[in-house]
């Protein structure tokens, strides 16, 4: 029988669990309006007035309420008007403001000197930034310059920070950390459908009566979107494939608990049963798709039977949701960090694609093959930051392409790179060669999430110059740097995030920045000065001046957003989805893709990818008889904790400590008691950990939250050979006791 999901299942909201703790700033908070809505207003704090404003952290896009006091933020709460969250927030929109008001903020310019960063003005660390980056080209070549983006600012300062690094300073090489998140769903998608193309809106949570959630936790890693699956009137059937037993699994009609990384043939014998079934869409198939038959032929030897003992999955519940598939009317397939970080990601990802292809379950409500964004502002990333392709889904390679950009940007076509940047992993693997030697981070930290960190931090050391440019000067990455730049945040400057429904939300300036900090967009405009290539921002002197030329950029592409007019229509609509090209109309806030059939190929036609399975790379042997698996271990904690560990909220609203969860009949047989401190160890490091005795890991798998800063001394470089995003989810590791 099915459970029915409540509301009231969901963890305790923020207020409840301020409540415990004492403090007269906490008193104050929990008494002034739109923050928990409880109580009177302590006269210091009344807001004199609210903006709207979108959240900063994952992709989900909250619209969120400013109280504003003498023009500064004060306090924050959920948007009820915002199309998305409808009201609601998790913990780290909530508490947003905190982490800005830290007070180790970065406030100045840092400039190694004697082994030591001490202070500097903008003019010394710009001045020292563009000498020592000009004498690695003399010596070694343009090509000796790199960069390493996000996936966390806004949109219009990506564009501006690609312009000015590949068409200004001469670097033929960048990328973003939405490398290590969502390059497997790009790279999908575009194989797929032509283009990268998320169909979905949030609508489709509550519109579907079945729901397939693959390697996704909603209820931590994406809160309000699982408050959308609760606000489902269908009773929807919930299904979660994921080895473990998550918060999601737990509420959930149907948990198939696979093996790790056993998703490819546990989906082509899904497939082959809904074939020989007859549980297809055969109209639609014939009219809208390519290679259905090769991939009927490819998936026949995956039968029910020979499949089940590799997956670890009943042959009965295999067939259990199959049939769940086929009877549903509006079926709409999740995935997100589960499937996108392993050694075979793009093709798991087009396994699902398959699913809703050959079942027609996309274009229309309640459906859709839909990748779960990570960062905040991922989806800008894709389109816009003229790293691994030109903006607006263009390509380097094309001639015609570049001449277009050119145009657009007022410069010669023969500033643009005529080939695709290298990725991330090979943009470090070009480091450790000695081949690039200078390079840029802007609002990353790679020291801490990067694949086998040892690895990652010991090629940082041998770059003859590593400039940081972030919040703060004490994340992992920015100490080992050569200069920081100390950059403005959140709600401290303007511009756009898009996020995982193809929203794009405006981000308002409500705080000042601290000291000598400054937005991004301006700290570019600086470094374009320093380095004589300043003409480039002639037509930017503010951001949305940016957003103009990427309307301008967008014009005739899948992602067009030339009929958006401006910042104002952004706040008016609560945000918009692409596409919205010039003279087509806005009918309504929540739209999706394909619901004529026609994709964004060259013959409007979606195609059925597949590839046999691999063995994944690091089994589990004698020596390290575990697979490690990672993950998001709480709702209020952000990737590498840069912003909300510095939140005393939040940080009481999960353990702050290295943890590992371990089966209790593993932990038995090794003589492990609960809360015992262990030590993990993988072939490239160890760490030590608290044990988590639970049933939530099965036999003989191991689970570390990825935020811990240690977690990543045990993961191994491996990556997906088509998207080149690391495999976090899988390695070989050994439990010892420590004495």
């Amino acid at each position: 029988m099915k459970s029915k999901l409540r509301l009231a299942d969901l963890p305790r909201r923020p207020a409840d669990i301020l409540k415990q703790h004492e403090g007269p700033l906490t008193r104050d908070l929990l008494r002034t309006p739109g923050h928990f809505g409880l109580g009177q207003v302590p006269e210091r704090l009344a807001p004199e007035a609210t903006t709207r404003i979108v959240c900063g952290y994952c992709s989900t896009g909250c619209g969120l309420t400013a109280h504003l006091r003498g023009g500064r933020a004060v306090n924050l709460s959920p948007d009820p008007s915002y199309p998305v969250n409808l009201g609601m927030a998790c913990p780290k929109g909530w508490e947003a403001l905190s982490p800005m008001q830290a007070p180790d903020r970065a406030t100045t310019p840092l400039l190694r000197k004697e082994g030591e960063l001490v202070p500097a003005s903008w003019d010394e660390a710009l001045g020292e930034m563009a000498s020592r980056f000009g004498a690695v080209a003399e010596t070694h070549g343009q090509g000796a310059a790199a960069f390493l983006s996000t996936g966390q600012i806004p949109t219009e300062e990506m564009l501006a920070l690609g312009v000015l690094a590949k068409f200004g300073m001469g670097m033929r090489h960048g990328d973003g950390n939405t490398r290590q998140c969502m390059a497997t769903a790009v790279v999908a998608y575009k194989e797929a459908f032509g283009f990268d193309a998320p169909p979905y809106t949030y609508a489709d949570f509550e519109q579907s009566d079945v729901i397939v959630l693959v390697g996704s936790n909603l209820c931590i890693a994406h809160p309000i979107m699982w408050e959308r699956i609760c606000r489902n009137p269908h009773d929807p059937e919930i299904v979660v494939v994921d080895p473990r037993k998550t918060e999601t699994a737990m509420a959930a009609t149907q948990h198939h608990a696979i093996r790790p990384k056993s998703d490819l043939p546990f989906f082509y014998a899904i497939a082959r049963e809904l074939i020989r079934r007859g549980a297809i869409d055969r109209e639609f198939v014939d009219a809208h798709t390519e290679g259905f038959e090769a991939f009927r032929r490819f998936v026949e030897p995956y039968a029910i039977e020979a499949v089940a003992p590799d997956v670890g999955v009943a042959p009965d519940a295999i067939r259990h949701l199959a049939r769940t598939i086929e009877r549903g009317e509006r079926v709409s397939f999740w995935w997100t960090m589960g499937v996108n970080q392993s050694h075979e990601a793009v093709r798991t990802a087009q396994a699902l694609i398959n699913l809703a292809l050959l079942t027609g379950n996309i274009g229309r409500p309640g459906t859709g093959a839909n990748s779960i964004t990570g960062q905040c502002n991922a989806m800008g990333s894709r389109l816009f930051s003229n790293t691994t392709c030109l903006p607006g889904g263009h390509d380097f390679e094309n001639p015609a392409h570049r001449t277009k950009i050119a145009g657009l940007l007022g410069i010669e076509p023969s500033r643009i790179p005529e080939e695709n940047s290298l990725a991330y992993d090979q943009i470090l693997d070009e480091i450790e060669a000695g081949r690039i030697r200078a390079l840029w981070v802007i609002a990353t930290n790679g020291a801490h999430s990067w694949i086998q960190q040892g690895r990652a931090r010991e090629i940082l050391a041998k770059l003859d110059v590593l400039v940081v440019q972030d919040l703060y000067a004490d994340t992992e990455t920015a100490v080992l740097a050569d200069i920081v730049l100390p950059a403005a945040g959140w709600g401290e400057k303007e511009g756009t995030f898009i996020n995982s429904e193809r929203r794009i939300g405006l981000l308002k300036k409500v705080h000042e920045a601290p000291g000598q900090a400054l937005a991004d967009f301006h700290i570019f405009r600086l470094v374009a000065e320093a380095f004589g290539c300043g003409d480039l921002f002639a037509r930017w002197p503010k951001p949305e001046d940016v957003f103009e030329t990427m309307q301008e950029i967008s014009k005739g592409q899948p992602c067009d957003i030339s009929g958006i007019e401006g910042y104002a229509m952004l706040e008016r609509e609560g945000g918009i989805q692409w596409p919205l090209a010039e003279g087509q109309p806005l009918e309504s806030s929540e739209r999706r893709l394909f619901a004529d059939g026609r994709f964004p190929s060259a013959d409007g036609r979606a195609r059925f990818c597949f590839e046999s399975p691999r063995a994944a790379p690091e089994a589990p042997d004698d020596a390290y008889p575990f697979v490690l698996l990672t993950g998001r271990g709480s709702s209020s904690q952000w990737h590498t904790q840069t912003r909300t560990r510095r939140s005393a909220v939040l940080r009481k609203l999960y353990r702050d400590e290295c943890g590992v969860e371990i089966h209790p009949k593993d932990a038995k047989r090794l003589g492990i008691e609960p809360e015992e401190v262990v030590c993990v160890r993988s072939r490239r490091g160890s760490l030590e950990a608290r044990a988590w005795v639970r049933e939530t890991v099965p036999e003989g798998a191991l689970f570390i939250s990825m935020h811990d800063a240690a977690t990543n001394r045990l993961t191994q470089s491996v990556v997906d050979p088509y998207s080149r995003q690391p495999a976090y989810k899988h390695c070989a590791v050994r439990l010892e006791r420590i004495a």
